[in-house]
């Protein structure tokens, strides 16, 4: 998205000799500012699960833009479809009906294949449950991606980034809550991905381990600008996000954006 302004400006120099005809028209430069690119736009997505006769509309029409490098909180209760639309965008589900873009590729039309491509390539998923495999170490879990990426980083140094440099060879049973969601997200963010898809991050954590996650994905947007994406229950998260994009009902109801966003230290549990 390009917005076009136009700058007039006054010929240059003095004019020589007597006018010739009627004076020089002022210059038109046109000077583009650039404006957040589009990384996921959806038109019409509807998602319906069907049991037997009855139709359950996850989704129902869901039209949205999503910016590069920005931090959006998805807030709505259960049910509202957040989940669902998440999925979709990661690749992870198909609509039933409407279209999907990331950039410039319709996800839509893409085979099973093409998907899996898409998955591994540009997107890194978090969960609620922190899905770690209980018999490999932090390091081990996290090479679980890296040995599968095109261009990954370091186990170690996806662990260091989220604060557990001294816990690499340590088991998940050894671990907090809190510290085993950082190792998901170090497994996450290690094949540097374009966008970070985070699914109730801190639904089983309490509130100190909770702020010592978001924190993580706040200065994974900031620093890498990852494009990222949260789901929560928790209204109070909304205030570290750029924008929150509220369900209901299988509908975006609103959309807000903040003016004046809070650290997640400041953040009501």
């Amino acid at each position: 998205m390009r917005l076009i302004c136009f700058v007039v400006s006054k010929p240059q120099g003095k004019p020589q000799g007597k006018p010739q005809g009627k004076p020089a028209a002022p210059v038109a430069r046109a000077m583009v500012r650039s404006m957040p690119e589009v990384v996921f736009r959806t038109q019409g997505v509807t998602k319906v699960y069907e049991t037997g006769a009855v139709k359950v509309f996850a989704l129902a029409g869901v039209d949205l833009e999503l910016y590069t490098g920005e931090l959006t909180v998805l807030l709505g209760p259960s049910g509202s479809g957040k989940s669902t639309l998440l999925n979709i965008l990661g690749g992870l589900d198909h609509a039933t009906e409407g279209r999907v873009w990331f950039r410039d590729t319709e996800l839509t039309k893409m085979s099973d294949r093409g998907l899996t491509r898409y998955r591994r390539d540009h997107v890194g998923f978090v969960f609620q449950f922190y899905n770690l495999v209980p018999s490999l170490t932090a390091r081990e879990n996290v090479q679980l991606v890296t040995d599968v990426s095109t261009d990954p980083m370091p186990a170690e140094e996806a662990l260091q980034l989220v604060g557990l440099g001294k816990r690499i060879d340590h088991f998940p049973s050894e671990m907090s809550g809190g510290e085993q969601q950082r190792v998901a997200i170090a497994r996450a963010i290690a094949k540097r991905p374009e966008i970070l898809l985070c699914d109730e991050p801190t639904g089983a954590l309490d509130s100190t381990t909770g702020v010592q996650v978001l924190e993580v994905l706040q200065d994974i947007n900031e620093r890498f600008g990852t494009t990222t994406v949260i789901i929560t229950h928790n209204a109070e998260i909304r205030r570290m996000a750029h924008r929150v994009i509220q369900f209901q009902d299988g509908k975006i109801s609103n959309v807000l954006v903040n003016d004046k966003r809070i650290a997640p230290a400041d953040i009501t549990w």
